[in-house]
């Protein structure tokens, strides 16, 4: 058996040259919840692991007068803790804050859980409708790539030879602007998603709906973005028959698998549900502001 090698560079250039050197042997380490789990069940198996915790540029939330800069080595917790995330981004902190229980929030990141790229992922969803963006550190520089970019299937992410998410980035909304994210899970906590749904719009001074983005987890191999269910909330004011167009829309992307958690009758169901409660959670939330 092959010595397990523990690496922790402190710049993104160490880094991006130990993966390149050992591109199909390598794995990134930042809060491992996944990572390790995976090593203890020998899905995977890597000679090397590189921490990039002690990266400056991986730590820390940053807040600009049009962005917040979140590092990859960020924990929930830590996410939890900010004033200002919080304010701005509900949705993104609720949905992170459901991954795992409150020990793994002081280890799990969003980098990770982008990563992972299951389709059950909480902060997916929720990342893809506020727009977020990621910082993708590799040989030519960095990237900036949209969340909904990374993940390609289950278990598979877009990232090449060399490359890693240094961070995420989300946009400073508009005025008057809420978002929220809901699932359903067969137990009360410690649980993962049979669907969830994300949720972020924008209103004008008159209460219409300027812009909207609804996007749905673990009912395809990847979070779907619904198009004509965030198409129809524009320009109208909330009501039920809005609500019911858009979970109406919200379904009929769905594309789910059968097992024992879900039937997939079940899990578009759900998603109609989950549709409708949280537009109406990211309203309110707009119409407090």
């Amino acid at each position: 058996m092959t010595e397990l090698r523990y690496e922790a560079p402190e710049s993104i250039e160490a880094a991006v040259a130990l993966l390149g050197d050992n591109a199909t042997t390598a794995k990134i380490f930042a809060g491992g919840t996944d990572l390790l789990v995976q090593m203890r069940e020998q899905i995977i198996e890597p000679i090397l692991l590189i921490d990039i915790k002690k990266i400056t540029e991986t730590q820390g939330i940053t807040i600009t007068s049009d962005s917040i800069r979140i590092g990859a080595s960020v924990c929930g917790a830590e996410l939890g803790e900010s004033i200002e995330l919080n304010r701005t981004w509900p949705g993104v902190v609720e949905a992170a804050g459901l991954i795992g229980s409150e020990q793994i929030q002081g280890r799990a990141t969003l980098g990770g859980n982008i990563c992972n790229a299951s389709p059950a992922a909480d902060s997916v969803p929720a990342l893809i409708a506020a727009n977020a963006r990621t910082e993708v550190a590799g040989p030519n520089g960095i990237n900036n790539l949209p969340v909904q970019d990374i993940a390609v299937g289950p278990g598979k992410i877009s990232l090449g030879t060399g490359e890693f998410i240094a961070a995420i980035i989300l946009p400073k909304p508009p005025p008057r602007s809420g978002d929220a994210y809901l699932r359903f899970i067969p137990r009360t906590e410690m649980d993962i998603a049979v669907v969830g749904v994300g949720v972020s719009l924008s209103l004008n001074d008159q209460g219409y709906c300027t812009s909207a983005r609804v996007v749905l987890g673990a009912v395809a191999p990847t979070a779907r973005i619904a198009e004509t269910a965030s198409d129809i909330l524009v320009g109208d004011k909330i009501s039920k028959t809005l609500l019911d167009e858009a979970a109406s829309a919200a379904r009929k992307v769905c594309d789910p698998i059968n097992d024992k958690r879900g039937t997939s009758e079940f899990r578009t169901k759900v998603a109609g549900v989950l549709t409708r409660r949280a537009i109406r959670i990211a309203w309110e939330r707009a119409e407090k502001l």
